[in-house]
């Protein structure tokens, strides 16, 4: 079979404090109906990207709702990881598909983790394109199909889409963020589920501020001079190359200001290395840029505290499927300025929850606005955690799935 990940225990009820009593009466409501339903989640890795995170909450959160639930990683190797790679960028626009022999390890590495599958599932839900082939490829395994998609689709490489979606007609539901990455060919299937983030987790849970410089301190970090903050993947659709530019544009204002770009390497993503060293080369050896990932050891905790920390919080992504990080950011209240493109308008009221910019010299500018204002970083972080709370906490994306089972009638 594929490999089981353990997943710690959660319980609903600890959440109740924070999202409120009737929310989590209502999944306890639409679970019972649910009660024992087998529950199978496939992607491509256990970690490193928003996919495992959303994974490690929502698998125990449905167990504690009294579905029998696992997730399952499928079995891949460089070749297969690269092109899945490729499928990404191009399904988010990129120019350049795979080739013919491409395509072919992917499908065949899909009929290899397709023989290893388990079987007698309700529900198979299978994430993200690199294991979509499933399906097609044994659909007795499962009673009902979804496919849950995490990227945007709004602009895609239309020979890549092309042949990938036939793969996708076996499944009876998709599941996407936003109505506009919901391509030709899926019909009526489609359902739109913006994801969530867990504010127990390591990562979005309350820190306290002497917590929080302690451990920024670890890495370099001047706690008493401001601090602009990315942490997100090492990828050309994030843009640090472009964080650092507008850093410099701040610096020549505001010469005590520091950047920290904090990410996670993936193990299904080996283009990250490459742009994580095109990006400490476009440093430059600036020793006001700290560039680290999880082996530097930055884990959960240390994404927290820099994220708690920090001054202003950046995701100035030009392709964005959602962006936890941009969710992750506003939950804690710090002032956000992130791309205005794909799911980020979604979370975020332009001059409200926080600012939308389109190129670097917004992002300076906003920048420079929030640094020269503490009292409007503070409402826009306070606007922006409560309109989190509301729209983008876990229980929240709980409820979602457990209607979207209803209606299959499973």
């Amino acid at each position: 079979m594929l490999q089981p990940v353990s997943v710690a225990q959660k319980h609903l009820s600890d959440y109740a404090s924070i999202v409120g009593r009737p929310l989590i009466d209502e999944i306890r409501e639409r679970a019972q109906r649910l009660a024992g339903k087998r529950i199978l989640h496939v992607s491509a890795t256990a970690f490193g990207g928003g996919v495992s995170e959303i994974l490690y909450t929502l698998v125990p959160l449905m167990i504690d709702a009294g579905l029998d639930c696992e997730w399952h990683v499928i079995y891949g190797r460089e070749e297969f990881f690269n092109a899945t790679k490729l499928m990404h960028n191009a399904l988010q626009g990129s120019p350049d598909g795979l080739d013919d022999e491409q395509w072919e390890t992917w499908l065949r590495f899909n009929e290899i983790n397709a023989h290893d599958l388990s079987s007698d599932w309700d529900v198979c839900i299978v994430h993200d394109p690199q294991p979509a082939a499933l399906a097609s490829l044994v659909p007795d395994r499962a009673s009902h199909w979804v496919w849950r998609c995490h990227i945007d689709l709004s602009a895609p490489n239309e020979s890549t889409l092309g042949r990938l979606v036939p793969y996708l007609e076996p499944y009876e539901a998709a599941v996407f963020h936003m109505p506009q990455y919901v391509p030709a060919g899926i019909d009526g299937r489609a359902h739109i589920v913006p994801p969530a983030i867990d504010p127990l987790a390591p990562k979005n849970m309350a820190f306290s501020p002497e917590d929080a410089v302690y451990i920024c301190q670890q890495f370099g970090i001047d706690v008493d001079r401001p601090l602009l903050c990315q942490v997100s993947r090492f990828d050309p659709w994030k843009d640090p190359l472009g964080v650092i530019d507008a850093y410099r544009i701040v610096k020549e204002q505001m010469p005590d200001v520091q950047l920290a770009l904090v990410g996670s390497m993936a193990t299904d993503d080996p283009e990250g290395w490459d742009y994580f060293n095109a990006t400490v080369a476009h440093a430059d050896g600036d020793p006001d840029i700290h560039i680290l990932n999880n082996l530097n050891n930055v884990g959960a905790i240390e994404v927290n505290a820099f994220q708690s920390h920090c001054d202003v919080v950046i995701q100035k992504s030009t392709r964005e499927g959602f962006g936890l990080t941009v969710t992750e950011a506003i939950w804690k209240a710090r002032p956000f300025i992130g791309g205005a493109v794909g799911g980020i308008p979604l979370q975020v009221s332009d001059g409200v929850t926080g600012f939308l910019v389109s190129n670097i010299q917004e992002c300076a500018q906003r920048s420079l606005e929030i640094l020269s204002d503490p009292g409007l970083g503070r409402r826009l972080g306070l606007a922006g955690k409560e309109s989190a709370r509301r729209r983008f906490l876990t229980p929240r994306l709980l409820r979602d799935w457990l209607e979207l089972f209803e209606g299959l009638a499973i």
